[in-house]
């Protein structure tokens, strides 16, 4: 992209400090993100992916300003407790055992490559760019054991019965990105009871197979104590293993990282305590980006509530995943949304109102008119908004605005029409959910379509009147252009 392209700067609102900031990476031209991805003991639901959509949005966004973004999305396929807490049972164990009848390593690892490969469908079918990696917590237990190692050796960490926790009064900070300081945290308060730990807040690093835990089937041999002691075999907690992937692929401190809402307290909160206690890199994230939750039927969607949206249920209504996308991406992602299907109805409408408008700029020809130079305010308002902490609302605002603008000049010349083509390009690169989509037409749409063309031709309008109904009638509307007939699903 050209310099006059990043005429201004992005700020994007930091969790951690509660303000906008302007965004300057570490690296000159270099972005790196960390997105907190799925537990994969169930496909996710629309909810969850309107997180992964605001990561891919801003990602998307940071390549049209010109950034190079080495993104890494986890896979958490071990670790994760039910109700996110140190005790009770794994998530992907738990499920094993509803689906397969017991739990072995086999029905363990099959539950999670089940809804990995259902998730990963999901993305592509939702158009999200690939990160740079995808790690899985079971492939990172050795770096996991290092830092914990780490810990214990640095007294921020100590060992009970049944785990190895992280020792919260140890890091002042701790309570800094969710208000949770240690004076307001009470036992039973989104943290487990257990007599054992110094501090109800203190989390697991790593936890035995002993007790309600022995029958665990995920397990490793255990980090060792500061003087080479050995631990009864055991597995991760859910936070560390984030902190390890993110190290290991992008280093002590990074740029970016983002989640849903519900990830701030305890896990990104737990995240920043042991990243820094490990490295003494001061922050750990330089900017955190959360996304707002969505609610249906006044109620926050989640899988424990038991009303949740998937990507097939979307697509079984007859709407396009891109019409999700655009849903999803036009409230503000620090806005809680509330989902209705007169909302999918009204995304579907909008988007494909802006898809046909590119199509039709993408056949003008170049003429006496408007010069580049009027695009490029155009351009300016749609990267201000942009650059307004992702105002994805506003940036849609000047679409519709252009559209307008557009189609009331008396033309463009090559060069402004070339700026105007190019503009639109980084607005279908930056939502990623502008593509045409190309309808198969069924063949008794097809054959109405070719009786249509014959009583045009012969001038019959009242018959071809009528065959514009029965197509109508089979979801699909025809237009009549100078090329001939153009149809689409309605």
């Amino acid at each position: 992209m050209s310099v006059e392209q990043s005429h201004s700067s992005l700020h994007l609102y930091n969790s951690l400090t509660k303000r906008e900031e302007e965004f300057t990476p570490i690296a000159d031209r270099t972005v790196t993100m960390y997105t907190c991805g799925p537990t994969v003991y169930g496909r996710p639901h629309i909810g969850n992916y309107s997180s992964f959509l605001m990561a891919d949005l801003l990602r998307r966004y940071l390549e049209v300003k010109g950034y190079e973004v080495r993104h890494v999305k986890n896979i958490t396929d071990v670790g994760h407790l039910v109700a996110d807490q140190d005790e009770g049972e794994d998530k992907i164990e738990k499920q094993a055992k509803e689906e397969k009848g017991s739990v072995t390593m086999q029905s363990v690892l099959d539950i999670a490559r089940t809804y990995e490969s259902q998730y990963l469908d999901d993305e592509k079918t939702l158009n999200m760019l690939e990160p740079m990696s995808r790690p899985r917590a079971t492939e990172y237990i050795e770096q996991m054991k290092e830092m914990i190692e780490t810990l214990l050796q640095k007294k921020f960490a100590y060992v009970t019965e049944d785990g190895i926790y992280f020792d919260v009064t140890r890091f002042p900070s701790y309570g800094q990105l969710s208000g949770n300081t240690l004076q307001n945290i009470e036992s039973g308060a989104r943290v487990a009871v257990n007599e054992e730990k110094r501090h109800p807040a203190d989390f697991a690093l790593w936890k035995f197979c002993v007790g309600a835990n022995a029958h665990h089937v995920l397990r490793w041999s255990s980090p060792r104590g500061p003087e080479g002691q050995e631990y009864p075999e055991g597995f991760p907690g859910w936070h560390i293993e984030c902190s390890a992937m993110s190290r290991a692929l992008l280093g002590d401190q990074i740029d970016i990282h983002t989640g849903g809402e519900d990830n701030i307290f305890p896990h990104h909160e737990c995240e920043i305590a042991q990243s820094e206690s490990v490295t003494g890199a001061h922050p750990f994230v330089r900017t955190w980006l959360h996304k707002r939750r969505i609610d249906l039927e006044g109620e926050k969607m989640s899988k424990s509530l038991g009303n949740v949206l998937t990507i097939p249920n979307i697509l079984d209504r007859g709407y396009d995943a891109q019409d999700l996308r655009y849903y999803l991406l036009s409230v503000h992602y620090r806005t809680n949304l509330k989902f209705s299907w007169k909302g999918m109805d009204d995304a579907k409408k909008a988007r494909r109102k802006i898809t046909e408008w590119m199509e039709e700029v993408r056949l003008w020809k170049g003429t006496d008119g408007t010069e580049g130079t009027e695009v490029q305010q155009w351009r300016n308002k749609f990267m201000d908004a942009m650059d307004s902490d992702l105002n994805t609302p506003g940036a849609l605002g000047v679409i519709f605005d252009l559209m307008s603008w557009s189609r009331n000049q008396q033309g463009f010349t090559d060069e402004g029409l070339a700026s105007l083509q190019s503009l639109i390009d980084d607005i279908k690169e930056t939502f990623g959910c502008f593509e045409s989509s190309v309808e198969k037409i069924p063949a008794d749409v097809q054959s109405l379509l070719d009786e249509r063309a014959a009583a045009r031709a012969s001038k019959n309008f009242a018959e071809s009147d009528r065959l514009r109904d029965e197509i109508a009638k089979l979801g699909f509307e025809v237009k009549d252009t100078k090329d001939g007939q153009s149809v689409k699903k309605i």
